[in-house]
């Protein structure tokens, strides 16, 4: 974790220095009139957005940092006045660290242990839907547009658009938003993937509910995608292209 090198500390400073006077009294607004202005309170800017960032996700993990003290820490050093010695600052932000890196621990193991009886719980009862098919590898799907022609091989390379979602609903990947489809070798991605595009011929699409087993597993994708999440995704199949066949050998070639 790098939330604590000196320049995002001084990012603090710029973050909350700010909203402290605001809430004294009025801030004049900043002269901005030369780059090099603008250049500073951009930097100022930036580092603060940062700060804020994690500064709110030690909040959810109950290591709630006093703004004021960040502030003061700042200003005591930079006039060199600070009343903690730097060896002892080193101690104490390695030990914030490790607190930091526990707490986010935990938390990924109770929220895949959430996963795993949320997914099995909507996996039992998706299946009874109307339409919805299952494969033997557990794999649900429903066939909004089909297709036809030929299916893909897990050695082609597929182009597809597609949107993933978590079970409540929640974009996680879209190719639709990027504004462009995808291509990929059918055979380097998630096996779930894998062997349900393969069910499809072009022009196909489909609605897809992917265990977790054969999606991300109980590590998910970090940070976006949890451990154990039950993904869905519709999947359109656009183009097919077939892997090379390998050249055979001449029958009178000397060997």
């Amino acid at each position: 974790m790098k939330l604590f090198k000196p320049t995002l500390v001084a990012l603090a400073l710029f973050a909350v220095v700010g909203c402290n006077e605001q809430a004294t009294e009025e801030v004049k607004a900043p002269v901005l009139d030369t780059e090099v202005q603008k250049q500073a309170y951009g930097l100022g800017a930036s580092i603060g957005m940062y700060m804020q960032r994690n500064l709110e996700e030690h909040d959810k993990l109950g290591l709630t940092l006093s703004k004021e003290l960040i502030v003061r820490g700042f200003v005591d050093s930079i006039e060199g006045k600070a009343v903690i010695e730097k060896e002892e600052i080193q101690a104490l932000l390695m030990n914030l660290d490790e607190s930091m890196k526990e707490k986010q621990q935990a938390a990924a193991i109770a929220a895949a242990e959430a996963g795993i009886a949320e997914g099995t719980k909507y996996l039992a009862e998706n299946a009874k839907k109307e339409g919805v098919q299952v494969t033997e590898s557990g794999i649900q799907y429903v066939v909004l547009t089909a297709g036809e022609g030929d299916k893909p091989a897990a050695t082609d390379t597929v182009t597809v658009h597609y949107k993933g979602t978590f079970l409540n609903g929640e974009t996680f990947d879209s190719s639709y938003d990027r504004g462009e489809p995808a291509v990929f070798p059918l055979n380097r991605v998630i096996k779930g993937w894998t062997e349900g595009v393969q069910l499809m011929s072009v022009g196909a699409k489909y609605k897809f509910t992917i265990p977790s087993d054969l999606a991300y597993g109980p590590n998910g994708n970090p940070p976006r995608i949890p451990g154990n999440s039950v993904l869905e995704f519709e999947i359109e199949l656009l183009e097919i292209q077939q892997a090379e066949e390998a050249p055979k050998a001449d029958e009178h070639a000397v060997h």
